[in-house]
């Protein structure tokens, strides 16, 4: 069967990229598949799994390896081969972005804000928060206080835990008053949580995966590497984004804003991809006991539940 000519470009674009950021692709990887089958994976198949994105094997173990110094992964030798894993803290922080990633649609916004307050973080502490709380949706409203509608407060939780700032940081519950206040917060909004760069990066991301949505709708039949390459590439350019966005909610933003149909795009083409990139896994990579196992029942859950 003849590769999809829209997965040749998206991997030829990938390719041309400079840098070509290796470590964050493997965590995409790891995150959107790996995790999801035993959690364990042999060096040579992933070496090989990601040479068409263009990275050869020493940018592949240069990755791996600063991964593990940053605490992402951690490997297992067993004979002369080596096992890479997520550590608990990959898995922890994978899973806040999965909660962003992999929901099926955003929930219904209660009006209600959730503020937190920097101001008592030792300042060599406090770029660090921030960047996790931009992670999480947080956008900066001032000086020392961040805040987001609604936001998980379990993902919330977990890094105030993780950072040990659960005794330097308020956290509080805000709501918008009165109809007359709309204009003043999409205006706070807009400059905020920088609307108009998202918005820009939403729509190149629609340019790119629109046609392969197109393509892989029109194809009788899907290539398992090429399943595995889109979505490998879907999701990681979807979590890149989100990385930057907030999830606020549709009452705060334009109304033709394109992270919507971002998100039903990603939903759209991911349950497309999911199972014939599930057999490319199973077939092509390794763990100690053999091929990856099946997946679990977190990976069924995703965008309100996939086909078993």
């Amino acid at each position: 069967m003849q590769k999809l000519k829209t997965v040749k470009t998206l991997l030829e674009d990938f390719r041309l990229r400079r840098p070509i950021r290796g470590g964050s692709l493997i965590i995409t990887v790891f995150g959107d598949s790996i995790s999801q089958h035993g959690n364990s994976v042999w060096l040579g198949s992933l070496i090989t799994a990601l040479k068409p994105f263009g990275i050869n094997s020493r940018l592949v173990r240069t990755a791996v390896y600063r991964n593990s110094q940053d605490g992402w992964l951690t490997s297992a030798p067993s004979g002369r081969r080596s096992y890479y894993s997520f550590t608990d803290y990959g898995l922890r922080h994978y899973e806040k972005a999965a909660r962003r990633i992999y929901v099926e649609s955003p929930c219904n916004w209660d009006g209600q804000w959730t503020l937190v307050f920097t101001g008592s973080v030792a300042e060599s502490s406090r770029e660090t928060l921030r960047r996790e709380l931009q992670w999480l949706g947080f956008g900066n409203l001032g000086s020392g206080l961040m805040a987001c509608p609604g936001a998980n407060r379990q993902s919330l939780d977990e890094t105030l835990n993780e950072l040990h700032l659960t005794d330097r940081v308020a956290v509080m519950r805000a709501t918008t008053d009165e109809i007359e206040s709309d204009q003043v917060l999409n205006e706070m909004v807009k400059d905020c949580w920088a609307l108009e760069q998202l918005a820009a990066r939403y729509n190149q991301f629609l340019g790119t995966f629109k046609p392969v949505f197109n393509a892989v709708s029109r194809a009788k039949s899907l290539q398992p590497e090429d399943a595995f390459q889109i979505r490998t590439l879907l999701i990681h350019e979807y979590r890149r984004i989100l990385l930057k966005d907030t999830d606020l909610p549709h009452q705060v933003l334009p109304g033709n804003w394109p992270g919507r149909a971002a998100s039903m795009l990603t939903a759209k083409l991911y349950r497309l991809t999911h199972e014939p990139a599930m057999a490319f896994l199973r077939n092509n990579m390794q763990t100690t006991q053999g091929m990856l196992p099946k997946a679990s029942s977190s990976y069924y859950s995703r965008f309100g539940g996939l086909q078993d």
